[in-house]
């Protein structure tokens, strides 16, 4: 056994999803199902008092229906940066 008292391979392989995580994640959701026809409301009080809070709730409450894309790295040809060129408009063309 190495190191550390656990055989390679133990555990939850790779990229499987917690159950407890799971289940909250399926609480919440079921959550915001059952109480979608009062957040109207909720955010339209809100908003008349701090349009900017009803603003950020919406934000917040759209993580968890919509992920967040991650960022992407664009790079030229074997990682090298890419070059962009400006070329001045000739009026032979």
């Amino acid at each position: 056994m190495p190191r550390g008292g656990k055989r390679p391979g133990a555990g939850r392989p790779k990229g499987t999803p917690n159950k407890v995580t799971s289940d909250v994640r399926e609480a919440f959701a079921s959550l915001l199902e059952r109480n979608a026809p009062k957040f109207d409301g909720w955010l339209n009080k809100v908003g008349t008092e701090d349009p900017a809070r009803a603003l950020d709730l919406v934000a917040k409450l759209a993580e968890y229906h919509v992920p967040k894309l991650q960022r992407t790295e664009v790079t030229g040809l074997n990682g090298k940066p890419i070059v962009v060129q400006s070329i001045e408009n000739d009026d032979r063309i």
